[in-house]
């Protein structure tokens, strides 16, 4: 049985947070865009007191972007948080350092949103649209050239497309067919994720200490707000450690996850089970293959330290754009020097953040009494003004 073949400038392979959002800005920028992922189409239903494990920072220039996009406005504000200053504490360090949004002439830090929630809003907003989406299909071929790429699905439906953005995450299938190796390095370290309802007030801050404990278990804890008296965690602990801390009960997991902050906001209510995810380092060795470009997990993926993850992600696609707009009337949106442009761009960016953040986790890492002096003393000094400033301006740049 013959399928249908289908022709479009862009073809976006998986609708998570990256693929959706570069669905809509391709198809702002005024481009024929056909979204394709395999899960059927989602639905977002939620209960108002029920909190999403999965919480992201997003930057305030990609919060601009979304609201460019038509999204970011369709959030409920009720739900999402501004953070106006943070605080990072060592494991020896009696005053932590300080990061406020004004520190840099800025009106916030970043936001606290909701994967769902946001992902909601991207698809709300696609289906005002006009683009395609394909949902609950399987891509069972590809192939690429410097002319176009070329899907078949399993329907034996064939997409001819001139520019094919993989955004199908971190183990991605079309990174995976066209033979695109990748460079990964475990932390051996998982990341739990929990919410809490707070007795005292967050403030708007939020805090991240790095721990040590006494069998020399490291551990990165960040509580970031929510709406209200709530904080979502992201605990960065060894596998082991995280293996035991799953098997606490919910009031002993309640009362470690307390402790790390010295119970600076009163009494934890755990309002969404604690879950856990591996941590591992990944970068692609080729971001653009012929006429296909990786973007988000599908081409990096970073320790969630800094927390910039899906920023990361959605600064790809931005700046694919950014390079596509300047292209002459001659050069099509895959053409060859476009998007070299683009990876040489996007390499100094990935470069500087994966340095920050592999850099931080083996300096916190590390046992050695001389490190541990240098990270706590790096801390304290640190509050200068003008090096706060330049902190602050880095954290908000994406």
């Amino acid at each position: 049985m013959m399928g249908m073949c289908l022709k479009t400038d862009v073809t976006v392979v998986g609708a998570g947070l990256v693929g959706l959002a570069a669905a809509l800005a391709f198809h702002h920028a005024g481009y024929e865009v056909l979204l394709l992922d395999s899960q059927q189409s989602p639905c977002m239903t939620a209960k108002p007191d029920d909190w999403d494990q999965r919480i992201y920072a997003i930057s305030p220039r990609n919060a601009e972007w979304l609201m460019q996009l038509g999204a970011w406005q369709l959030l409920d504000m009720k739900r999402t948080t501004e953070m106006q200053a943070m605080e990072i504490w060592g494991d020896h360090v009696t005053a932590p350092l300080k990061l406020f949004a004004e520190d840099a002439n800025a009106d916030g830090l970043g936001f606290i949103v909701e994967e769902r929630a946001l992902k909601h809003a991207l698809l709300q907003r696609l289906q005002s649209t006009n683009v395609k989406a394909l949902y609950g299909v399987s891509c069972i071929e590809i192939k690429t050239t410097a002319q176009h790429s070329t899907l078949r699905l399993n329907d034996q439906t064939i997409i001819e497309s001139t520019l094919l953005l993989a955004a199908d995450g971190a183990n991605s299938w079309v990174r995976q067919q066209l033979d695109i190796s990748v460079q990964e390095k475990p932390y051996h370290q998982a990341a739990i994720v929990a919410n809490f309802i707070t007795e005292k007030s967050h403030g708007n801050v939020a805090r991240q200490w790095f721990t040590q404990d006494a069998d020399g278990d490291v551990g990165i804890m960040a509580w970031l707000p929510l709406p209200e008296n709530k904080v979502s965690i992201v605990w960065s602990v060894s596998t082991q450690c995280a293996e035991k801390l799953l098997k606490l009960d919910e009031d002993a997991f309640t009362r470690r996850a307390m402790a790390v902050g010295d119970s600076m906001l009163g009494v934890f209510q755990l309002i969404t089970p604690p879950a856990a995810f591996p941590l591992v380092l990944k970068k692609a060795s080729q971001m653009v293959k012929c006429s296909v470009v990786l973007v988000g997990d599908a081409a990096h993926r970073i320790h969630p330290m800094a927390g910039q993850g899906v920023n990361l992600g959605f600064r790809d696609v931005i700046d694919l754009l950014s390079v596509l707009e300047s292209r002459h009337h001659y050069q099509s949106i895959n053409d060859v020097g476009l998007l070299a442009h683009y990876v040489r761009g996007r390499k100094a960016d990935l470069l500087n953040m994966t340095t920050l953040t592999n850099g931080l986790y083996h300096l916190f890492d590390s046992q050695s009494a001389v490190l541990k002096k240098v990270r706590n003393l790096g801390l304290l000094t640190t509050n200068h003004r003008i090096v706060r400033k330049r902190l602050v301006s880095s954290a908000i740049s994406l």
